[in-house]
């Protein structure tokens, strides 16, 4: 899934930490980062967040639930 325009990057953290399954990241060279592990949250803070804007993320989530929780993120903010 496609994720836009976060601006709330602690809130979108904080969401994927309540994900029970695992969520990561695709890369644009196609290589998957483990959004649970906070390293790898620290490394795409440093990589691709460093703009402060995010425009979009192709996140896969592996659990049904994790995917509604992510797109209640989406909608509500």
């Amino acid at each position: 899934m496609k994720i836009t325009n976060i601006k709330n990057i602690d809130k979108f953290f904080e969401t994927v930490d309540k994900c029970k399954g695992r969520v990561e990241l695709v890369t644009g060279e196609g290589d998957r980062l483990n959004l649970k592990s906070k390293l790898s949250q620290y490394v795409s803070l440093a990589n691709i967040f460093s703009s402060g804007d995010i425009p979009a993320l192709e996140i896969v989530a592996s659990e049904k639930e994790d995917i509604e929780r992510l797109m209640a993120f989406m909608i509500n903010g």
